[in-house]
This record gives structure tokens, C-alpha cells and sequence, in this order.
């Protein structure tokens, strides 16, 4: 007897059937060919199959094997799945399975798969658009397991091709047999496909007259764009608008046509080389830049660029943001015109991303020369991702494409279904059940008929996904929030209605993006939000946990001389902090360019209304004061875009060496005192003429104090962590301030992670809110 037959018989095999149940994303990421190749490996019969649930294998054979098999699928799942749960039952065998199937997809009651996002193409199908010996050469739409649309396209789970936008598209034979084949890396690619069965281009004028189609139709768009020419390109997500951003002139004609006089715009270039030639950075930012999301990034502009891009794309500030190719076409498109691209979302200022060619040419015709069409339809809209590195970590500003819908796996199992409605801007909604909670796709500010229908549209998508029957709706304390109202219509005796302040929210998001409910120090900084005083907020310093808040500190209250009119007006702002502390005469005497734009009278008439609060809002928000700062400096003088005076401090405080100003804001009964800190900024100001050097100094100095006052909060509950949320944390000179202060004193920060540290986090704060009841 051999060895090997004594060693059989002293360990028996000993046959047993599982029952594997896997839930995450594990659907359009190459999950089902793997186990199949997996099984082939350990010499296992059984099955697998994607049902609304996630991944059910059964696996039969020897029972080491099956260990073998298990350990393998934990440790090497599919490169773009996440596993939340994994669950072994051992089931009876059946003895006539002799194979290993990969059996048809099956849908039950509530799904919880998480729904993938859309991926950017692969290496693999970016090296066969460019072979000419491949038979996706040059084809705009190739795509594998690895790569490719997912949400834009889906209709329902599971996710089969019978449920996407790709369903019209019957598979030609050489596309069937990759997309029925275990071992080939097409296998359940749903939107597979080639230049014989797939989608094509269609190149119109701008109102929709047929110029060139396929091939003939990108020659013709990259013909366009070389001369000058704006076009509307459709991607994954939606249309964007597009044009050379070398060419000056093409840039501000889409500036001009746009009514977008500084807002920045996002520039696509072919690669990492190009980028370097842009733009500076670190390794986290050159690897968040080429990871497979492929968000916009924002990153510190190259002083001494030799690849000369127009200075209209991103005008007075130091930063541009900029993403790779994220389909085969961009790749394509950018590989001919061999030179950098504007390339912004084609909407109306504060609408939804659009997605259809008709809307182009009834919206946007007149700002476009051609469209660039093709018929796979978009089902769900999705805007790109925009994302910058602070303190080495990635902070999301738009939650899109690569990332939404973003997907959270819950320890416990939640009780009932809950859906957060958000924010009034950049809204998102959330969902809550099972173990799971989804935030959307970014929507957008809820100011038009447009972005209205968007929001109620994604609801309606998310509910028909996983067949949602909320019995909690949570929404903002602002009544007037589109948000809100619609909360209040859908309230009925069966589904419970809470509201959930806004800054308080914020802090409640970074908890839920590190699943923690325990008390924290919150500081929620941004432009607006009301308050439980009825006031405006929006400098919140806070101890919070999952039941409450007690606010710790906050900036003086100060007003918004004529309301709304002030929020774009900064120059209101700054002469409401002027009127507590200096008289009509003495403000009519400062040597500040912005007051000299007044008359003497148009100045007392709005001392007038401050002094009678008639048409005045009480606001004590961090972000007017930048915005108060940055009109005493005379870098702003109306509000062109949000933001855009926080960018121009950054910008201001980034270009100077020497920081010998410093302020100090003080408190006093629990209130920061901005009246005294304008003073103090002002009188900097007007005791020496501004030079660029000076501007810097005083823009830093101005952020020092007040990530100083953040500080010394924080010192005061040493034992509790800090949360750093609101907009103004975008701020990455100021954010990187307190975090250099608060890491120096020994504080534990958490972090937001992919969660959106503006109001796009909103609603899941509200969420998390709800389910730790």
C-alpha cells in the first residue's frame, strides 16, 4: 500500500454542501466568474447566482476544499467588489451534483445588493481601443467586467442586461460568446458589446441636424474643437460642455454664452504625464487623480507650466481642478486633439446635469456649435465627482460618478426604512434599511422646476430599485427648504416625520461615516442654516452625540442688510460688521476701496435699514465673514459663485512667506466676537497701503485666529473627539490650520471620509440621526 492511499485512509474526505450568502457590491463587478474559476479550482460542484439580495453560491465537495475555496474568496474577491456580510450555512447534499453552474438571476422581495457605481475604463479595453488588430479598435463604447457604466444605466436589480438602458441592443455572435463564457473577462458584462451590435455616435448641429455619425462623427467633433468651436458631448452621466482650454478665445465664448464669468472650469487631460505639466502635487494626489473614480481633483496650479492653458479657465486662484479619461471615447477624443479639454457639466446654472439630446438644443443650443449624441440611454443621471486632498485624506465637495451611490454597511440591522431628504443646496438623499444606508448621486441646489423633478426622480429610483416603503421621513428644520415641503406632503399616519437642525446634521454625517454615536466636539462651519433660535447659523461649535447637541460657542450674530441681497453682495456684510463698531463718519473716512464705491448717502440709507432691521436676517455664519474678510481686502466685490471668496483668501494666503500679522478672536458668553475681530482686520488694513505680500499676510492671519479659537474650544473637552464638517472646511488653508493646531494638542479627529463635508452630507447625518433613536 503507498503512502498516499494510507494517508486516505487515516483522513477520509469527508463531502459536505454549503450555503454561501454574500451582500455588498458584489453585482457588475466579475463576482459570479470568479467563484465559477474558483470552484474549477478546488474541485467543487454546486451553483451561484445574483438575486436582490447580492451572491448565493452553494458549494459540494470535500469539506477542506470548500475551507480552501472560502479563505480564497475573503482574501481575493474581485478587485472592485466590497463584501458587508458573509454568511456559511451547511445545507444537505445532494448527490446528483456533479458540476459547478452559474445558474440565472433571481429576484425577491426588498433588495439590499449595494448598486455599483459607474467605473472608468479599464486598462485591458484601453489598450484594445488603440490595437488595430483588436476588434474594438477605435470603438467608443468597449467595456468588461472591470469597467463601465453601472447606474447610469439601471433599471432594476438585479443587475441584468434585460434591466439596463443596453437591453435594445442584441449581442452579435462574437459578443454573446464572451458574454456567456465563465473564463472570459466579458462574461455578464452587461453593457458589452462592439462596432456590429453596440452603440454608436451621432454628430448633430445645435439644433439637432445630422452632420456625421460613428467614426466620422468624432473625426468631425475633434475637427470642431481644433477650431475653436464649444460642443456638447454626451458621457456617462450626462452631457458635458467642451472646448480646447489652450484656446483662449473658445473659452471665454463658453464663459460668454454660459453667463459664467469665474466660476472655475474642470479640465479633462490624457494623462498623468500632461497633469504633471499643470499641475503640482503629492502621491495621494497623483493617486486619487488616476484611481479608477477618476474625479475631478482639485490641486495647486503649476507656477511654471510650459503647457500653456488659458488663465480664463480658472481665473485669480491658485487652483484647478482636473481628471483623467474616464471612457473609451474621452480617451479617443483626447488622443487625437492632443491637448487638454474644458470639460464642464452642460446645464443651467443650478440645474440637474442633462442627459438627453433634446434638452440640449432646447437649454443649451445657444451656447453649443454641435452635439456629440450616442443611443445608450442614460437612466440615471450622474455629474463627476469633485474631490481635493487635505491633511492627506481625500475630502469629497461632489458625491457622482465613481463613488455614488455611495453605499454604507451597518452593524446592526435597522428597524424600520428611513429616507432623509436632505438639504435645500447640493442636495442628496439617503436611504436606511436592513444593515445598510445609501446616499445618492449629488442633485443639486432645489431652486428650479428642473432640479426639483431630478430629486423626486432619484427617490423614485431608489424606492423602484429596492422597492422602499419608508415608515420614517427625516428633512431639515428650515420650513421653506423644497426638501421639507415635500416631507411634509408625503407625511402620513403610517410613516413617522422628523426634522433634524442643519449644522447639527453635518456633525451627525462625519459620525455616521465612521459608525460612531458617542458624544464629539462639533465645529459645523458654512454660509447658512437655520438655527433653533429662528436665526441664521453657521459657526457652530457643539458637543453632539446620535440624541442631541449643546451648543459650545458661536460667532456674534451680526445682519444681512436686505436679506438674501447681502448673501451676494459682500460688501452689505462687511459694512453691517462696520456699523457695531464705527460711526457713519468714521466709515465714510476708512481707506477701504469697496466703502468708496458708495455714495455718502447710499451708505446712511443702509445704515437706515440696519438700524431699523427692516429687511434684515441675524446671521452668526463663518461663511459671510469670509466673505466680509476677503470685500475689506478688495478681492471680492459681488459673489459670483459660491465659494469664491473662501478660494480667494486661500489663494491670497498661499502666496505669501511671512505671516507677521496677528489677530485674535475673543469670546465671551459663549459667542466669538466679530465685531471686535473686524475692527482689529480693518484697522491692519488702513494703516498701510495693500501689496499682494500684505493681502496674503493679513488673509492668513485672519484664518490663524480663528482655527486658534477652534482650538482653544476643543482644549476645553480634551477627552472627546472633533469633528471638522460645513463648507467652510473646504477652505484647504484654514482646514489644514486647525488640523496642524488640534493633531499639535493631541486631539483625535474624525475623518468624513467619502462622505460630502458640505451640504451634500446633510441627509445622511439626518439618517443616522433617525436610526440611533
Amino acid at each position: 500500500m503507498n503512502m498516499m492511499n494510507m494517508m486516505n485512509m487515516m483522513n477520509p474526505i469527508e463531502q459536505q454542501r454549503v450555503r454561501v450568502c454574500i451582500n455588498g457590491i458584489v453585482q457588475g463587478v466579475g463576482f459570479r466568474p470568479l467563484v465559477y474559476r474558483y470552484a474549477l479550482k478546488f474541485h467543487l460542484a454546486g451553483t451561484v447566482l445574483n438575486d436582490s439580495q447580492g451572491v448565493t453560491i452553494e458549494l459540494q465537495g470535500d469539506k477542506r476544499q470548500i475551507h480552501f475555496f472560502i479563505n480564497r474568496l475573503k482574501e481575493m474577491p474581485p478587485p472592485l467588489a466590497r463584501i458587508d456580510k458573509f454568511e456559511v450555512l451547511v445545507i444537505p447534499i445532494i448527490s446528483e451534483e456533479l458540476t459547478f453552474r452559474i445558474i440565472q438571476s433571481q429576484q425577491r422581495n426588498q433588495a439590499v445588493v449595494a448598486v455599483s457605481t459607474d467605473k472608468s475604463s479599464c486598462e485591458e479595453c484601453n489598450q484594445e481601443i488603440m490595437d488595430p488588430a483588436n476588434r474594438h479598435y477605435q470603438y467608443p463604447f468597449t467595456n468588461c467586467t472591470n469597467c463601465g457604466p453601472r447606474y447610469t444605466l439601471i433599471q432594476a436589480l438585479p443587475y441584468d442586461r434585460e434591466n439596463t438602458s443596453m437591453a435594445k441592443f442584441l449581442m452579435c455572435e462574437q459578443c454573446a460568446e464572451s458574454y456567456q463564457n465563465p473564463l472570459n473577462r466579458r462574461y455578464h458584462a452587461q453593457p458589452v458589446s462592439c462596432p456590429k451590435c453596440g452603440p454608436s455616435l451621432t454628430l448633430t448641429t445645435n439644433q439637432g441636424r445630422f452632420i456625421a455619425k460613428k467614426q466620422s462623427a468624432l473625426d468631425e467633433c475633434i475637427l470642431r474643437l481644433k477650431l475653436g468651436q464649444v460642443l456638447a458631448i454626451k458621457g456617462l452621466g450626462g452631457f458635458h460642455l467642451v472646448c480646447d482650454a489652450t484656446n483662449s478665445s473658445a473659452v471665454a465664448a463658453l464663459r460668454e454664452r454660459k453667463h459664467r464669468p469665474a466660476k472655475p472650469f474642470a479640465v479633462m487631460v490624457a494623462n498623468l504625464d500632461i497633469a504633471k505639466q499643470l499641475v503640482l502635487g503629492n502621491d495621494k494626489e497623483w493617486e486619487l487623480l488616476s484611481s479608477q473614480a477618476r474625479p475631478i481633483t482639485l490641486m495647486k496650479k503649476h507656477p511654471t507650466s510650459p503647457l500653456l492653458i488659458s488663465e480664463n479657465v480658472a481665473p485669480d486662484i491658485d487652483k484647478l481642478g482636473l481628471f483623467l479619461p474616464y471612457t473609451p471615447l474621452h480617451q479617443l477624443l483626447l488622443k487625437e486633439l492632443n491637448r487638454p479639454i474644458v470639460a464642464t457639466s452642460a446645464n443651467l446654472s443650478g440645474e440637474p446635469i442633462i442627459t438627453d439630446s433634446r434638452k440640449i438644443q432646447k437649454k443649451l443650443g445657444k451656447v453649443v456649435d454641435a452635439i456629440l449624441d450616442h443611443d445608450r440611454e442614460i437612466l440615471n443621471a450622474c455629474d463627476d465627482s469633485v474631490v481635493q486632498v487635505i491633511g492627506n485624506e481625500i475630502q469629497v465637495m461632489r458625491l457622482a460618478r465613481g463613488y455614488a451611490p455611495l453605499s454604507l454597511a451597518m452593524k446592526e440591522k435597522q428597524i424600520s426604512t428611513t429616507i432623509a431628504v436632505g438639504a435645500q443646496q447640493k442636495n442628496t438623499i439617503a436611504f436606511g434599511f436592513d444593515h445598510n444606508v445609501f446616499i445618492s448621486p449629488h442633485i443639486g441646489d432645489l431652486s428650479s422646476i428642473e432640479t426639483e423633478d431630478y430629486f423626486e426622480t432619484t427617490l423614485e429610483t431608489f424606492k423602484r430599485l429596492y422597492q422602499l416603503k419608508p415608515s420614517v421621513l427625516i428633512h431639515d428644520k428650515h420650513p421653506d427648504y423644497t426638501s421639507t415641503r415635500w416631507a411634509k406632503n408625503q407625511s402620513t399616519n403610517t410613516c413617522q416625520l422628523l426634522a433634524v437642525q442643519h449644522h447639527y446634521a453635518h456633525v451627525l454625517s462625519v459620525m455616521a461615516a465612521n459608525q460612531y454615536t458617542n458624544p464629539a466636539v462639533g465645529f459645523s462651519f458654512d454660509g447658512t442654516g437655520l438655527g433653533d433660535d429662528g436665526n441664521l447659523w453657521g459657526s457652530e461649535a457643539m458637543v453632539a452625540d446620535t440624541k442631541g447637541f449643546s451648543t459650545l460657542c458661536q460667532l456674534q450674530p451680526f445682519k444681512l442688510i436686505g436679506g438674501k441681497e447681502a448673501i451676494k453682495d459682500p460688501r452689505r456684510v462687511l459694512l453691517a460688521l462696520l456699523f457695531q463698531r464705527y460711526s457713519l463718519d468714521e466709515i465714510r473716512k476708512l481707506n477701504l476701496p469697496v466703502i468708496k464705491q458708495y455714495s455718502p448717502q447710499a451708505i446712511g440709507d443702509l445704515h437706515k435699514i440696519w438700524e431699523s432691521d427692516r429687511n434684515c436676517i441675524s446671521t452668526s455664519s463663518a461663511g459671510r465673514l469670509f466673505d466680509a474678510v476677503a470685500c475689506a481686502l478688495g478681492l471680492i466685490e459681488k459673489n459670483q459663485f459660491e465659494g469664491q471668496a473662501g478660494m480667494l483668501l486661500e489663494a491670497a494666503a498661499n502666496n505669501t512667506n511671512k505671516q507677521a500679522i496677528k489677530f485674535t478672536l475673543t469670546k465671551h458668553n459663549n459667542q466669538w466676537h466679530t465685531a471686535h475681530f473686524m475692527y482689529d482686520i480693518v484697522a491692519a488694513i488702513v494703516d498701510q497701503p495693500l501689496t499682494p505680500e500684505r493681502t496674503g499676510q493679513i488673509s492668513a492671519a485672519f484664518m490663524d485666529a480663528l482655527a486658534d479659537s477652534v482650538c482653544l474650544v476643543a482644549n476645553e473637552h480634551r477627552s472627546l473627539p472633533v469633528i471638522l464638517c460645513g463648507g467652510v472646511f473646504q477652505n484647504r488653508y484654514f482646514h489644514e490650520v486647525c488640523l496642524s493646531k488640534l493633531k499639535t494638542a493631541g486631539h483625535q479627529i474624525l475623518w468624513p471620509g467619502l462622505v460630502p463635508i458640505n451640504d451634500g452630507g446633510i441627509s445622511l447625518g439626518q439618517v443616522w440621526h433617525a436610526i440611533n433613536q
